[in-house]
């Protein structure tokens, strides 16, 4: 795999941080961990599949035995977004093993869309519980640990919040949950303003091939990039300085 690019990044040291990834088993997570791994961060690879999936590749202890691999240290510690208490054992085993957290990269989310009418009850009280509230409980569990050793960068995946009304056609329910995903890397930046605690969003200009984009057949797959576009990006947001603070970055800009 490709990794030409970094070297024109000016990238901090990462050997001593932590970093929790959500939705780390696969995907852009699984780049994330292995991004960090490879600077020398302690990873945790905070997710919910424990055992190999016939469509779905990767579990959390194949991830974080490959972010070993890598170079870096890992802890994996199966986690239920929908569960406070699940994230709350995520948090305390992390500072159990490691005594810190200083990244938490807000990656976890499911994936809906359709329209209003087509949108089930239970469908949206999945991808609100997942996305904007375990993103949200995830981030208040965090943020103590942060502020004790005068450090923390908190990344959401989450779209830049937009007012034009065609971006909500068939994405209504999404554009809810995402865009909750987004308001608490603001309302991070806004808090911790001057604590060296900074909060961004991310989100790729083009669909990222992974198996929610093939699955749900999204869009041409010419346009597709690879997901070591969105790790190089979160290693460059972690190293800026604290003035740095408050983005709702795109990918390749």
């Amino acid at each position: 795999m490709e990794h030409s690019n970094l070297h024109k990044l000016p990238l901090m040291d990462f050997r001593g941080r932590v970093a929790i990834i959500t939705g780390g088993s696969r995907g852009i997570g699984r780049e994330v961990v292995l991004a960090l791994a490879r600077r020398g961060a302690s990873v945790v690879i905070a997710a919910k599949t424990t055992e190999p999936h016939p469509t779905l590749p990767g579990t959390i202890y194949t991830v974080a035995q490959e972010a070993r691999d890598a170079g870096g240290k890992a802890l994996a510690v199966k986690t239920d977004l929908r569960d406070v208490e699940s994230m709350r054992n995520c948090v305390e085993q992390t500072v159990k093993k490691f005594g810190r957290i200083d990244i938490l990269i807000n990656n976890a989310s499911a994936l809906w869309w359709q329209n209003i009418q087509d949108t089930p009850i239970k469908r949206y009280d999945l991808i609100t519980q997942i996305n904007a509230r375990g993103t949200f409980f995830m981030t208040k569990l965090c943020l103590p640990h942060m502020e004790r050793n005068n450090f923390g960068r908190v990344i959401t995946m989450s779209p830049p919040i937009s007012n034009v009304v065609g971006a909500f056609a068939g994405r209504t329910a999404y554009n809810i949950s995402k865009f909750g995903m987004t308001m608490v890397a603001l309302g991070v930046a806004a808090e911790y303003a001057g604590k060296n605690i900074t909060g961004h969003s991310l989100w790729p200009a083009t669909i990222i091939e992974s198996l929610a984009s093939i699955n749900f057949e999204l869009g041409a797959r010419d346009a597709w990039r690879k997901a070591t576009i969105l790790s190089d990006a979160t290693l460059a947001i972690i190293s800026e300085s604290k003035e740095f603070n408050g983005r709702q970055l795109i990918d390749d800009t």
